[in-house]
């Protein structure tokens, strides 16, 4: 495994298992015991998903230290404002039966609400409730907004990412702040794994497109949480730590970006529309 040392020195694995859209609890459990036992040690939920029961019972049943496995899980749109956010951690605490929660994040910037949202995030760090203060979905001008009134900035923000959609300006804006990118969606919804290059890329190094491009993300230092509830995908997904690409083939990747996005763009202030 391969970690991303955070603003606050804590270190994170760069791989985990998403775990949106698994709605089934069994199936929950054992894609989460499948991901554990293969060597994940990161899990990324959310409350929106709601399946944050079945991920601390797959954690408590792996026998494996809690202190070695990375929960993230995050507020949800309906839940945010400051003394909304303190109740809806309270309550995905419990849903997760743990002592504290590795990150926390807003889920997506919801306008009049994200910046007291994230003022909550930073209570709940500073009283030692989670280890890692973050957001999710933020552009640049959201996280500005944060600069004016935050003590401690978002150390990670996690992302549309994948190779048709890069996100460059956002990234570097991020990078100079010492924030971390987490890549949802990192293989873009498996349209991505069809493109001709990376299929030629990948029979080069003898590995699936799907490993090339988690591979990619990786050696750029950004987290990665494919999501899936296959076996031998989630085995493979995690096999991408015996190769590395060549600056090359880096480049070869970086050339496929189109701006293509597969959910929706935060950038307008209607996004959260979408969600209704």
């Amino acid at each position: 495994m391969e970690y991303r040392t955070l603003a606050n020195g804590i270190q994170m694995p760069l791989l985990g298992l998403g775990v949106y859209k698994m709605t089934d609890p069994d199936e929950t459990v054992n894609a989460i015991t499948t991901a554990l036992t293969n060597g994940y040690r990161a899990i990324d939920t959310a409350s929106f998903y709601k399946n944050e029961e079945q991920v601390g019972q797959a954690v408590r049943a792996s026998n494996i230290p809690r202190e070695e496995i990375f929960i993230t899980t995050k507020v949800w749109n309906d839940d945010q404002g400051y003394d909304e956010t303190l109740r809806a951690f309270e309550t995905s605490l419990k849903k997760l039966d743990m002592a504290y929660i590795d990150v926390y994040l807003t889920h997506w910037p919801i306008e009049g609400k994200f910046v007291d949202t994230y003022r909550a995030i930073e209570r709940l760090y500073d009283e030692k409730l989670i280890r890692v203060p973050g957001v999710s979905n933020h552009h640049q001008k959201h996280l500005a907004a944060l600069e004016h009134s935050a003590n401690t900035m978002p150390m990670i923000n996690q992302i549309e990412m994948h190779p048709y959609l890069q996100q460059h300006d956002l990234r570097a804006y991020c990078e100079e702040r010492n924030i971390a990118i987490t890549a949802w969606s990192p293989l873009g919804r498996g349209a991505v794994l069809m493109d001709e290059r990376l299929q030629e890329i990948a029979r080069a190094y003898d590995k699936t497109p799907a490993q090339i491009i988690l591979r990619w993300h990786i050696q750029q230092h950004v987290i990665a949480i494919p999501k899936s509830v296959t076996p031998s995908r989630i085995k493979a997904n995690h096999t991408i730590f015996d190769f590395v690409l060549t600056s090359e083939d880096m480049e070869k990747i970086s050339l496929l970006n189109q701006n293509k996005r597969f959910g929706v763009n935060p950038e307008y202030s209607d996004f959260a529309k979408h969600f209704k």
